[in-house]
């Protein structure tokens, strides 16, 4: 018989994590670029005590245990402390993304059955246009004191300071099960509506201690976190929990991510970590090359939501000394699920060679699992090149989504649509998405390595690939390109750089030049826009 474990039974409650931030890195900073007016500054003592004024003033309203509060806000100080006083007192904490269609917000909200909304001010056109049609919204609150508050006709608000301004600093945070709801997040619904991830107390709360793990973000209190990556997508991937675990001082961009503003706070605030996707990287890069600027305190980033070319990766890595960290995860996984760290051994391989292993998505996290499949299910072998489905499970995995009663699980596997390739040490690496992976002649052709490929030209900003239908070969990819500003590059010196790098039935038919390609809102290239434009039938 198996005998019980003799230690305390102590829920895992995101409550604990601003307590503990509080209690033990109360002195510690966290920076806030506002929607209006300077910088703002404060200590993680000082946001536990506005939380707790935030959770008193959610209380009085009547709000209860279960109750949803919405936000529609960029990464600031408010919204922080939202993210503990709502979850904190039991309540779910529902980050919306703007820039979903106002059609695909208006069924978030209602799926969501928000009894209040938090939004920042610059998104008071977006609130006018939704309000009408969200019934169930009792309160629009909005992030903003007196000075700044907006008018929206129709639309009854709260100004945020004179809610919390009455209310006490003290608040006993209630203690329940470690699996009730927490936070909900909603995918982007490119095909359909939106579907739920309703994430648990336990789930976030161990998921943000393994971003602080050495192989992950190694957050610690010699740390300075600027997450550029949006508190509407994935919780910011757990940094606003992970970094008070870690003590690490906490920055917040607000709604101001072009390349220059987050170089210019980077080095204001001697950012050493900070983390998003590539389309974000791609602009700091523009903008750090095009200036001749120089990092002078960031040692690593982490990048996740897309592939990061290995060339963006080497100029990093080669020319300003910046540690990438690839990631993978999706909103079906909480946060992070994967992380590549290079190993001593990796460290010994060639600069190049590095590249190319950092640009993998690399192994699971202590708490997750992983494996592929082949069309029937069965497991495929770990040797790097066997390519399938990717499956995962895990501490932090949904088992199903909100208020859908089929579960997505393949037994107790989640299938997550990503084509992948595991090798004999463990390394995922992310081939495509099943729906935009290219198949022509029989044989499979991947959109990212195309992609990486030819942002690896000097003159090319940006690049996508999709698969246009053919008459003989069924598929054949087709290059679109964003030119760098002030460079030139034309069709035929775009294919012969290809034809040295890939494949020669890889190479794209022909090639688009765009000013710009269709981006959703969590920073990936919107290929369905592409599809119905371009996706026809080649000659």
């Amino acid at each position: 018989m198996l005998q019980p474990g003799l230690m305390m039974d102590r829920p895992l409650l995101i409550s604990g994590i601003i307590e503990h931030a509080a209690a033990q890195f109360g002195d510690v900073e966290v920076v806030s670029r506002e929607t209006h007016g300077p910088l703002f500054r404060y200590t993680y003592a000082q946001c536990a005590a506005r939380s707790h004024k935030l959770a008193n003033a959610l209380k009085g309203l009547g709000l209860e245990a279960g109750s949803a509060v919405g936000s529609i806000a960029w990464n600031n100080h408010r919204h922080l402390e939202a993210y503990f006083a709502v979850s904190g007192s039991g309540m779910v904490m529902h980050t919306c993304n703007p820039r979903l269609q106002a059609q695909q917000l208006i069924y978030i909200i209602n799926h969501a059955e928000d009894a209040m909304m938090l939004f920042d001010s610059t998104f008071a056109p977006l609130i006018k246009g939704i309000a009408p049609y969200c019934p169930k919204v009792k309160s629009w609150v909005c992030l903003s004191d007196a000075a700044n508050m907006p008018v929206i006709d129709g639309v009854s608000t709260l100004c945020y300071e004179d809610l919390i301004a009455p209310h006490s600093e003290q608040f006993d945070w209630p203690e329940f099960d470690e699996r009730s709801g927490a936070a909900l997040c909603y995918t982007s619904g490119t095909t359909g509506n939106p579907k739920g991830a309703l994430y648990s107390h336990r789930a976030i709360v161990i998921n943000a201690m393994s971003g602080c793990l050495p192989g992950i973000l190694s957050l610690s209190p010699s740390d300075t976190i600027l997450p550029v990556v949006p508190m509407f997508h994935i919780n910011a991937w757990c940094i606003p929990y992970a970094a008070p675990i870690g003590g690490a001082r906490l920055v917040l961009p607000g709604p101001r991510l072009d390349g220059a503003s987050l170089y210019e706070l980077m080095e204001g605030e001697r950012v050493t970590v900070s983390a998003g996707v590539p389309t974000i990287w791609l602009a700091l890069m523009q903008h750090v090359e095009e200036h001749g600027l120089r990092f002078s305190t960031m040692k690593r980033t982490g990048v996740g939501g897309s592939a990061m070319p290995a060339a963006l990766i080497a100029k990093f890595v080669d020319n300003y000394g910046v540690e990438v960290r690839h990631g993978w995860g999706m909103t079906e996984t909480t946060a992070v699920a994967t992380m590549s760290c290079l190993s001593p051994k990796n460290r010994e391989l060639s600069a190049t060679e590095q590249h190319a292993v950092i640009a993998r998505q690399g192994k699971s996290v202590f708490g997750t699992e992983i494996k592929i499949v082949d069309e029937y299910g069965a497991t495929l072998p770990r040797d790097g090149v066997a390519q399938g489905e990717l499956m995962v499970r895990g501490q932090w995995i949904v088992r199903s989504y909100y208020k859908v009663e089929a579960s997505p699980l393949v037994d107790g596997w989640f299938p997550t649509g990503d084509i992948a390739t595991i090798d004999a040490h463990g390394v995922m690496q992310i081939r495509d998405r099943a729906k935009d992976v290219i198949k022509t002649g029989g044989e499979w052709i991947s959109s990212i390595d195309l992609e990486n490929a030819a942002v690896g030209h000097p003159a090319v900003a940006m690049a996508a690939v999709i698969g246009v239908k053919h008459p003989k070969w069924d598929e054949r990819p087709l290059l679109f390109i964003v030119r760098k500003p002030g460079k030139t590059v034309e069709r035929e010196e775009i294919l012969a750089f290809l034809t040295e790098r890939v494949a020669k039935w890889w190479v794209p038919d022909d090639v688009i030049f765009l000013d710009a390609l269709p981006v959703g809102g969590t920073g990936k290239v919107q290929k369905n826009d592409l599809r119905k434009q371009y996706g026809g039938v080649f000659s």
